[in-house]
């Protein structure tokens, strides 16, 4: 179990080597529909895969249509049943002497809402993850607030989800001039997550814990004579803390990009939340990567890192993608190259069962083991976790 973040900062480490936005030439976007995948299927509501939580999308009318588009599936594992959000964002507070007096009476909705607004993402013990088109997340809660009152870190990395996604809605829906077109502020929208999330859970409701965030935006950049058609892919990655996003090659077998993680002191990730000095603006590191139509983005919780090195995510992600084009995985909507119709669902999850084997292992050899060991203390096995991943395929849109 990792410790919440101490009451005091210590020195931040370096990110990896980053990509000048400014050398990014934009072409201009048409609007048309935008579809929200949810594990192999697309649908313009995104819905939790117990079937009881629903994801709120804008009107899809109004959105953008980028040159690229992610085709998505996740997988999740949770070490233990997730503590309850507590009220008023689990259902609504008693209106009337009629209404039962638990907030947890079966009669109730039990949908989670913040501000009159349906929670985006989806809740995986104390994980929360994010999947569209053009945005994956996976954001890591700090199990131990689990054991303390009013320690809810499950909400506060489902929040900080629930939070970034409308902040890069609403700046990508704002009203712009021909000469100013769209930019990702990446820092932006998850400084503007974690602020409203501190007012979410302060005064009345009170709830206490940290997370861990990271997430990828895809972006693109035009050609040469600034045209859509010759544009190529591009993702902003946002990072705080030890979750990681990582782009592979699977027809390449190779590692495109992994982000750095972000640590105190062993075990003891940057995160964002109550006693944590650690911000957005002042901690989050971004990078730009540039993509290639068939590359996989995969946004993952520590729960896949610390019990599979990088070359073995590799190595399974690859083996999926040529098993699901072979046939496998289940049944596909549409032409199987690359993954597509269906295979990401099915890399993401073959990807938390091989981490799952390992972190159930008492015997098995895991980088956390091994760093373990680095640092003085006795370990072996996998580390038992929160398991998430989001895969998301890079596609032209229109194919």
């Amino acid at each position: 179990m990792r410790r919440p973040h101490p009451s005091f900062l210590l020195a931040s480490s370096t990110g990896p080597a980053r990509i000048s936005a400014s050398s990014i030439r934009l072409a201009r976007w048409r609007r048309c529909p935008q579809q929200t995948a949810v594990g192999n299927r697309s649908s313009t509501t995104a819905t939790e895969a117990s079937g009881r939580v629903t994801t709120p999308l804008p009107d899809p009318d109004s959105m953008p249509k980028l040159p690229f588009r992610f085709e998505t599936g996740f997988a999740l594992f949770a070490k233990r049943t997730p503590r309850p959000f507590p009220p008023p964002f689990l259902s609504p507070p008693s209106g009337s002497f009629s209404d039962p007096l638990s907030t947890h009476h079966q009669s109730r909705d039990k949908r989670a809402f913040v501000d009159g607004e349906l929670i985006r993402g989806w809740t995986n013990g104390d994980d929360a993850v994010y999947a569209s088109d053009n945005f994956i997340c996976a954001n890591d809660g700090v199990g131990a607030w689990s054991a303390r009152p009013r320690g809810h870190a499950g909400l506060w990395s489902r929040l900080i989800l629930h939070f970034w996604v409308a902040a890069i809605q609403e700046d990508i829906m704002r009203p712009r001039s021909p000469d100013r077109p769209y930019q990702p502020d990446p820092i932006s929208y998850l400084q503007q997550a974690y602020e409203r999330t501190i007012k979410a859970t302060s005064g009345p409701n009170n709830c206490l814990g940290t997370t861990t965030v990271t997430g990828a935006q895809l972006f693109y950049k035009a050609g040469t004579n600034g045209s859509a058609s010759c544009a190529s892919p591009l993702i902003y990655v946002t990072n705080l803390g030890d979750s990681q996003v990582m782009v592979i090659r699977p027809i390449r077998q190779e590692i495109v990009y992994k982000s750095k993680e972000q640590w105190h002191w062993f075990d003891c990730p940057r995160q964002l939340g109550t006693n944590s000095p650690d911000t957005p603006i002042q901690n989050a590191v971004v990078d730009t990567v540039e993509l290639q139509e068939g590359d996989v983005v995969l946004a993952m919780s520590d729960g896949v890192i610390d019990n599979l090195w990088a070359h073995e995510i590799v190595a399974n992600v690859s083996k999926s993608v040529e098993r699901w084009e072979a046939g496998e995985g289940g049944q596909a909507s549409g032409p199987r190259k690359d993954g597509a119709n269906g295979g990401m669902t099915f890399v993401a999850q073959e990807l938390v069962n091989t981490a799952k084997q390992i972190a159930k292992d008492p015997f098995a050899e895991s980088p956390f083991m091994e760093h373990a060991i680095e640092e003085g203390l006795a370990s072996e096995g996998g580390k038992l976790d929160d398991i998430s991943v989001v895969a998301a395929l890079c596609q032209r849109n229109g194919t």
